[in-house]
Order: C-alpha cells, then sequence, then structure tokens
C-alpha cells in the first residue's frame, strides 16, 4: 500500500478508538449533512460488513450520528452524541444489513426532515479517509478532502457549459470533475471539486444557470 504522508498511516486528530471506524464514519456523516445543509429530524443508518458487525463497540454509532450533528472528528462531544441527538428529538435508526459491499467499513445514510430527504452510501478507506460513493441514487467518487460543488441538472446541451462558464468568470479553478446520469435526457450530476471554497453569492448565481435543478456545496 502506498501512503502519501505519515497521517495516512496514523490517522487525523480524532476522538477514538479507531480512525476507520470512528473518525471516518463521523466524516461520512458530516457530509451527509453538509451535502443536506441542515440537520436532519430523522436518519435511518444502514451499516454493512465490520460496521455492522462492530457500530457500537467501536464508536461508530455515535460517530455517525456526531457527523450528523455537525461535530468534527475532534469535538469531544463525540462520544455523547447519541444523546444529544435523543435530546433534540431527532429519529435514529440503526439497520444491521447484510447485504454484500465491495468495501466492509460501508454505511448507507438516508436522512431528512418533513419537507425533503437525502441518501448517501459511503465507505471509511483508513486512517480517517473517506469516499461518498453514490449519492441519491448516483454513483459518483467524492473524497471530501477538497471544497466541491455538486449540481443536480437536467441532462440537456449547454448545462455544463454554464456552469464552467461563471466559474471561469470567478476565477475559481477545477481540480476534478465529473458528471453521471441515469438516463440520456434525464436528471444528471455534476460533481466539481475546487481549489477553493466558494462563495454562497457564486452559488446562487450558479443556480440561475441553463438546466440547473438543485446545488450543494462541501467546504473544506
Amino acid at each position: 500500500m502506498k501512503y502519501n504522508s505519515v497521517f495516512d498511516i496514523i490517522g487525523p486528530v480524532m476522538v477514538g478508538p479507531s480512525s476507520s471506524h470512528t473518525a471516518g464514519a463521523a466524516r461520512i456523516g458530516l457530509t451527509a449533512r453538509r451535502l443536506f445543509g441542515k440537520e436532519p429530524k430523522w436518519a435511518k443508518i444502514h451499516l454493512y460488513g465490520s460496521f455492522a458487525k462492530t457500530y457500537q463497540g467501536h464508536g461508530t454509532d455515535f460517530a455517525l450520528v456526531g457527523g450528523l450533528l455537525g461535530y468534527e472528528t475532534d469535538d469531544t462531544r463525540m462520544s455523547k452524541a447519541l444523546d444529544a441527538a435523543n435530546e433534540k428529538g431527532i429519529a435514529i435508526e440503526f439497520i444491521e444489513d447484510s447485504a454484500k459491499t465491495d468495501h466492509p467499513n460501508t454505511v448507507r445514510l438516508i436522512i431528512g426532515d418533513d419537507k425533503e430527504s437525502l441518501e448517501i452510501v459511503g465507505i471509511s478507506i483508513g486512517g480517517g479517509k473517506i469516499e461518498i460513493i453514490e449519492l441519491n441514487g448516483f454513483e459518483l467518487r467524492l473524497s471530501g478532502n477538497h471544497p466541491a460543488i455538486l449540481i443536480m441538472h437536467n441532462d440537456r446541451f449547454g448545462a455544463i457549459a454554464s456552469v464552467t462558464k461563471i466559474l471561469a468568470k470567478h476565477e475559481i479553478n477545477i481540480g476534478h470533475m465529473e458528471v453521471n446520469r441515469k438516463d440520456i435526457g434525464k436528471e444528471a450530476l455534476m460533481v466539481i471539486e475546487v481549489d477553493q471554497n466558494v462563495d454562497d453569492t457564486i452559488l446562487l448565481e450558479l443556480k440561475e444557470a441553463d438546466h440547473i435543478i438543485q446545488i450543494s456545496k462541501i467546504v473544506s
């Protein structure tokens, strides 16, 4: 295995006990909250593989919920996240799912409130690092290590160009970009990792671009 830095080995600054089962889980929960744009009122958490077998002993349960509450990996409140969610009236359900997955540390988070919901699949790949591999049924690869914009749009000519034109005007450099669609002419998803956090004023401008349905962002 190739390591890029010492932090790939020792993991991030965190509340333990495990970089993959605790820190990684917290980052998946936090990414879900950021994509949802607010604190959810309920969450259904499907755990697979190693997560399903050891989630209580390794703190995966409170870490995922801590992320949903907005806690960073080193937040001292992390171990009390389940109590905090209960006090806020957030309904949490853990499901030990027996379905086979490609990675042993896999979780499907379905979160929402009275108006809307969001579904993501995330994996904890070790050292506190994660990948989001699915969002509302769309396949993607999102690390959460860089600022990103996620844009749901109609699969029409000019949609991508209208977005990249706005980013270029504001001198926002694109580090990585991918587009996924379920079918020709239907809804599609742009995932754009950028070099700096994008201001909300630019997001408002992007929302007015051609064929855009919904936008969310992840900040670094």
